[in-house]
């Protein structure tokens, strides 16, 4: 097809396209020296005039190192050995368990219960305190019973004023309180009465109980 083929229509049209091509080559040619341009403004100066000081030097005995240019002994010691990498989320959930063993520093680091038999049992003992010594009362506990989340067990010790008055022998001293609490009953009895007393008042009137007046009236031993 030559020239004589397009029409006027057709030729204005193909020197638009061609105009367009080259505007888009210029403006693509304009954004690279844009690019490389704030990638220099980027890329920090070198200074030539400056050297760097070798660790090596000559003298007359031979050759010199610098050991204050070298690797520090303890950074050589820790890139020889094995370096343990722990994972974030595993050092946070530890720190969080460390933090939540203890009640922390306003109660003094109290430790999080550790609930053994014993201890175990000296709560129940302590809650049912009242029992122990009937002539001291004690405020009821309306709640259900729960154990402490912080406690921890420690050792009354006498001062030097209470020698003779407040010291418990090595014989007296025990583990436990229900350790204690059975040397008291030992030496006053008073558990093994009132329960004497109240197996009595249970049996009254039932067959043991009518066996025991009738042996009583006959004048028999019981």
């Amino acid at each position: 097809m030559t020239n004589e083929d397009y029409t006027d229509e057709q030729l204005r049209q193909l020197l638009r396209d061609a105009e367009q091509r080259l505007r888009a080559s210029k403006n693509k040619k304009n954004d690279q020296d844009t690019s490389m341009l704030a990638l220099q403004k980027g890329i920090p100066k070198v200074a030539s005039g400056d050297t760097i000081p070798g660790y090596i030097t000559k003298t007359k005995n031979g050759a010199l190192v610098d050991s204050s240019l070298l690797v520090k002994p303890e950074e050589r010691k820790l890139a020889n050995c094995i370096r343990k990498v722990e994972y974030p989320v595993m050092m946070r959930a530890k720190a969080a368990k460390a933090k939540q063993a203890t009640a922390g520093s306003k109660w003094y680091d109290l430790p999080r219960t550790n609930l053994t038999p014993e201890l175990k049992r000296d709560l129940q003992l302590l809650r049912m305190r009242s029992v122990l010594d009937p002539k001291r009362h004690y405020k009821k506990e309306g709640s259900k019973a729960q154990i402490p989340e912080f406690s921890q067990v420690g050792t009354i010790i006498e001062g030097p004023t209470e020698f003779f008055t407040g010291r418990l022998s090595n014989k007296e001293r025990k583990r436990t309180l229900v350790e204690e609490v059975m040397r008291g009953e030992k030496s006053s009895g008073r558990f093994k009465s009132k329960y004497n007393e109240i197996q009595a008042a249970k049996t009254s009137g039932k067959k043991a109980h009518y066996k025991k007046m009738r042996a009583q009236r006959r004048g028999e031993t019981v």
